[in-house]
């Protein structure tokens, strides 16, 4: 391994792409082609960057294995970072395999954390889990243990295990003042602030209020019964009673819990579940019968009673019942949390973080656009969304060891 390409590898392990550049920019061996890529990736230009991953990784010899499994790790992390969620993950799991058969144990840590935090994007948590749960994992060098603590922070916060969440944000935060990349240290920052960001509303007895993770979690422990529109399950401290796919149930429920204690005229529970303006006997007959459907899912949770004017929510064995509501509420609002992140999708990406169809979401997007709260950048296969104004992409991208054959 000559100097130039080792003072280049040290320069993109501490966060400087432009001083790797200035040692390899005008080489197109195998390893400079490599580290070049990861620098391009660094500052951003990732089409560029994958150019020179691929060709880098064609021009490793068949002898070295090694250098071209990390050119397909950081292959995977710059699709991760631009949301091809169709890349392959064979192809990684195929490249952490052999840095795993060739003792390369950190880098193969890495890409494991990759696979993890491709597992958490589409809401896989416990595959994502499990895969950072391997007893063989091995020390990793600070700016790697940064991706490693927001991974586990991240499952961590999805859980509503918020004592782990913090727990992780500061060993990253230690991690990232380790490795003194500015960058790092306000990916870091920006993952903290969604602890202290309002997660949540509160509806109950007829007012609300906003709720942080912590309160959330402290509300579903409490063993009141709630009606948790985020998730659109009804629940109490042991039992979770899904109506995800079940829509007019939970309206019903919905409206009955955001009145608790009060009853519910029938002329509103049709307006909620049927949206129908007017409750005429046919209207009343369905609701007859939904009501009996409810009554019969909610179970040992609550019972729906009538009452002179309509029907009222009367929990078994809890003190009360509260609606759990997200902090905002529109349509395709699921669409709009996902690319809050600040990354830029693809619409089939979106689709299978979603578990829609393509058609689906990209139907939605378009509204979306027409009312001017996402913008789309390319064209075809290349077309991306993100939230205006369009983002740079806040990523690390960085190889714990050395690209080179070594």
């Amino acid at each position: 391994m000559d100097s130039l390409i080792t003072a280049a590898a040290r320069a993109l392990a501490t966060g400087d792409p432009l001083g790797a550049l200035n040692r390899v920019a005008l080489r197109d061996d195998a390893p400079a082609l490599a580290l070049r890529g990861i620098a391009m990736a660094q500052l951003g230009d990732l089409a560029r960057a994958k150019s020179l991953l691929k060709s880098a990784a064609r021009a490793f010899g068949p002898k070295e294995a090694v250098a071209r499994a990390r050119c397909v790790v950081a292959e995977a992390e710059i699709a991760l970072v631009s949301r091809e969620l169709t890349w392959p993950a064979k192809a990684l799991d195929a490249a952490r395999a052999t840095l795993e058969a060739h003792g390369d144990r950190v880098n193969a840590a890495h890409a494991r954390n990759l696979e993890a935090r491709r597992l958490l994007l589409i809401g896989r948590l416990g595959e994502a889990e499990r895969m950072l749960a391997d007893p063989g994992l091995v020390p990793l060098p600070p700016a790697s243990r940064v991706a490693h603590e927001l991974t586990v922070a991240g499952i961590a916060i999805r859980r509503l295990r918020t004592k782990a969440a913090r727990a992780a944000l500061d060993r990253a935060g230690q991690a990232a003042r380790e490795a003194n990349i500015p960058a790092l240290m306000a990916e870091v920052e920006s993952t903290a602030l969604v602890m202290d960001a309002p997660a949540a509303r509160l509806i109950a007895c007829g007012g609300e209020r906003p709720l942080l993770l912590e309160d959330v979690e402290a509300l579903l422990a409490s063993g009141v019964v709630v009606v948790d529109a985020c998730r659109n399950v009804v629940r109490d401290e042991g039992r979770v009673i899904s109506l995800a796919t079940r829509p007019v149930l939970f309206a019903l429920a919905r409206a009955l819990g955001e009145a608790w204690p009060q009853d519910v005229p029938r002329s509103t529970l049709v307006a909620r579940a049927f949206r129908g303006k007017h409750a005429d006997e046919s209207h009343r007959a369905r609701l007859r019968v939904e009501i009996g459907r409810l009554r019969a899912e909610l179970g040992t949770l609550a019972d729906v009673t009538a009452t002179s004017r309509g029907f009222k929510l009367v929990p078994r064995s809890a003190r009360e019942i509260v609606v759990l509501a997200p902090r905002v509420e529109e349509r395709h609002a699921a669409v709009l949390a996902f690319l809050a992140d600040g990354e830029s999708w693809s619409s089939s990406a979106l689709a299978i973080a979603l578990g829609s169809s393509p058609r689906t979401v990209q139907r939605a997007l378009e509204q979306l656009a027409a009312a001017g709260k996402v913008h789309a950048f390319g064209r075809g296969p290349a077309r991306r969304w993100t939230t205006p104004p369009v983002p740079g992409f806040p990523t690390t991208l960085l190889l714990p060891g050395p690209l080179p054959s070594d």
